[in-house]
């Protein structure tokens, strides 16, 4: 510390940390590096055993059909068209005026008796112009004979469980056997239910099918390619493991169909939570059920393109699950019907090491901790700490998309920036503290590539005055960070300043608003 000292000209700032750092300060860092090495390890054992999960699984050809039974729908002449099950399609959708006519379009085209399929629009827009034209084209629709029905409701109480509870309680949902169900930016292809509802009606057992997304959009920008990688290793990784192992894994919230009895007898769709979806998909497995998901069946999607938006996305992504585990854990520990491996599993694993865990191990190892240590010299973080087993997690991650290896750098800064927000809605979840518990932005759609797609002319992406996309938390943790390189390339050993001078800018960047921004078309 001689260095520090002769800055401060032993100084009164130099007497306060002199008193402060012997007995308080260097026992609290050393706690916290090994609170940090004790959740990097428990992070480290879990990704290690989904990818052996995996390998297992690709090198014994460990194929759906031959854990459940699958076969198409075959033509009854006497019965007709009722051998098929009546399956009905909801789109719950919000002011949706770039994608509305996509996805209804979609919804429509659609490849099942037409009198054994109803479509559903749950309009809760409040734009008066946008749901005349969303209204417009059920009407259209409807014209050609299909069988769609355009709900509204007068509140948007519970917002999207709101309204697919609601959906649920018109007369004519009785005689449906399945859902299924697409937000509205989703696209299925025509033959989605032949692909997915066989595995329902041949196995009683199951209550879900999940299907993959596909993002339309992945190459708009560095943040939308980011975005892949990690949604990519959630749905080739963690949902296929979950599905492998124990039948179970967090529904999606879209593309994915249910069996309506298994919904119904779970308690339906509750808003407790901003993350509805989840919650319906582990009352659900409490009551026995199983599900299934199905990689090779890919829905189109679209990512979030402006990075407020995925800040809003990411925050309802870990502060929900944080509070649902908060609300369900001891019904989760008492339940009588599914193995205590599986209740194991879903309050260990599923839960606490991937949605709480994984986000705060990010942000205060790497972005706080690990950085504070260049000021504390008495505590030392282990080289398998700080640099193996975060290299190894990475390299695992990687798996998911191929395509996207040399970015792997990229996806590191990026993910550190994000784990600010990540952890910060998962302590507001944990403690429901504030009012942002339970807040809901619906994430705004562009359907810029999905018009292009369609070989429409895209249009321009909304201008964003300048104080919106100022972030000052990611500012602040940048200035802190580039503090903390400074010191260390003064008065350091370790060189960590290589790595905080480079994550330092990754969070000015973002802070200064320089990230999803399209690159100028020649």
């Amino acid at each position: 510390m001689e260095g520090f000292y002769s800055v401060t000209g032993y100084g009164l700032l130099g007497t306060m940390w002199e008193q402060v750092r012997a007995p308080l300060i260097v026992p609290f860092m050393k706690a916290m590096v090994t609170m940090c090495l004790v959740m990097s390890i428990m992070l480290f054992v879990e990704r290690v055993y989904m990818g052996i999960v995996i390998i297992v699984v690709k090198l014994m050809k460990y194929k759906l059909d031959k854990r459940y039974k699958w076969e198409s729908i075959k033509e009854d002449l006497e019965m007709g068209n009722s051998a098929y099950p009546m399956v009905l399609v909801q789109i719950p959708m919000y002011n949706e005026k770039e994608v509305y006519q996509l996805s209804i379009g979609a919804a429509c085209g659609l490849s099942w008796p037409s009198d054994r399929i109803i479509i559903q629009v749950l309009d809760d827009s409040t734009d008066p112009l946008i749901k005349d034209l969303v209204e417009l084209e059920c009407k259209r629709w409807a014209g050609k004979g299909l069988n769609i029905k355009y709900e509204i409701r007068d509140n948007r109480n519970g917002y999207k469980a709101g309204a697919l509870k609601q959906g649920m309680k018109h007369s004519y949902v009785e005689q449906c056997e399945f859902v299924a169900i697409f937000d509205a930016d989703f696209q299925p292809e025509p033959d989605f239910l032949w692909r997915t509802i066989p595995f329902l009606t041949h196995n009683p057992e199951l209550a879900l099918v999940q299907a993959r997304w596909k993002f339309v959009n992945s190459d708009e920008c560095l943040m939308t390619r980011m975005q892949e990688m990690s949604l990519d290793y959630h749905f080739t990784v963690e949902q296929e493991a979950g599905s492998a192992t124990h039948a179970f894994f967090g529904f999606n919230g879209t593309a994915g169909v249910w069996r309506i009895s298994a919904l119904n007898e779970a308690g339906g769709w509750k808003d407790r939570t901003t993350v509805e979806d989840m919650d319906l998909a582990v009352r659900v497995s409490l009551k026995g059920w199983k599900f299934v998901y199905v990689g090779d069946v890919k829905v189109k999607n679209e990512l979030p393109s402006t990075f407020n938006a995925y800040r809003y996305q990411q925050h309802r992504w870990s502060c929900g699950p944080a509070n649902l585990f908060k609300k369900m854990i001891i019904e989760i520990a008492t339940n009588k019907k599914v193995t205590l491996w599986k209740k194991l599993y879903v309050i260990y694993s599923f839960f606490f090491v991937r949605k709480i865990v994984a986000h705060l191990v990010t942000f205060i190892f790497y972005c706080v901790v690990l950085p504070t240590t260049v000021l504390v010299p008495e505590v030392q973080v282990p080289i398998w700490g700080a640099i193996y087993i975060p290299s190894i997690v990475t390299l695992l991650n990687a798996v998911g998309t191929p395509r996207s290896f040399h970015l792997l750098v990229f996806w590191i800064l990026f993910e550190n920036v994000m784990s600010l927000h990540r952890t910060k809605g998962t302590f507001i979840g944990l403690f429901e503290a504030g009012t942002r518990v339970n807040e809901w932005v619906v994430t705004k759609k562009l359907g810029e590539a999905l018009k292009s797609k369609a070989g429409s002319k895209a249009t321009k992406k909304p201008r964003i005055k300048i104080w919106e996309s100022v972030h000052m938390l990611e500012i602040i943790m940048g200035l802190y960070l580039f503090l903390c390189g400074c010191y260390d390339f003064s008065f350091g050993n370790n060189h960590y300043y290589i790595y905080l001078f480079i994550q330092s800018m990754a969070f000015f960047i973002a802070g200064f608003g320089y990230i999803g921004v399209l690159a100028p078309n020649s």
